[in-house]
């Protein structure tokens, strides 16, 4: 991986900016502009990987935004769930993680996305 400072971050962001109406599906990938276009893009990217990654929420976090978001009680979920509010407690604040079962009753009545919960 190469070392890109935020003067060529930002200068790569704006020559893709620039790029991106000159070049569509119909340029050929040889194309002068079509291969600044991916030289670009790549820099774009590797920065932002590096200094922007996106963090996958945890199963605690994604049950408690679950909660807020339906506005549900842990009482409520436990009471859906059939299990003590000291369990759900237990899955919101990351103690443990809720098993396969369980994660997926939480999933439809919370409407998290499955592939969510299982890190996907």
């Amino acid at each position: 991986m190469r070392i890109i400072t935020e003067n060529q971050y930002k200068l790569a962001q704006k020559r893709v900016e620039d790029l991106l109406p000159l070049v569509d599906d119909s340029t050929p990938l040889d194309d002068p502009k079509a291969v600044e276009l991916m030289m670009m893009s790549d820099i774009v990217i590797d920065y932002e990987k590096e200094h922007f990654p996106i963090v996958k929420p945890s199963v605690a976090d994604l049950i408690a935004d679950g909660l807020k978001e339906n506005h549900i009680t842990q009482k409520q979920l436990a009471e859906e769930l059939g299990i003590s509010t000291t369990r759900v407690n237990d899955f919101v604040s990351g103690k443990s993680e809720p098993n396969l079962k369980t994660a997926g009753h939480i999933c439809r009545f919370l409407k998290i996305r499955p592939a969510a919960m299982l890190m996907l």
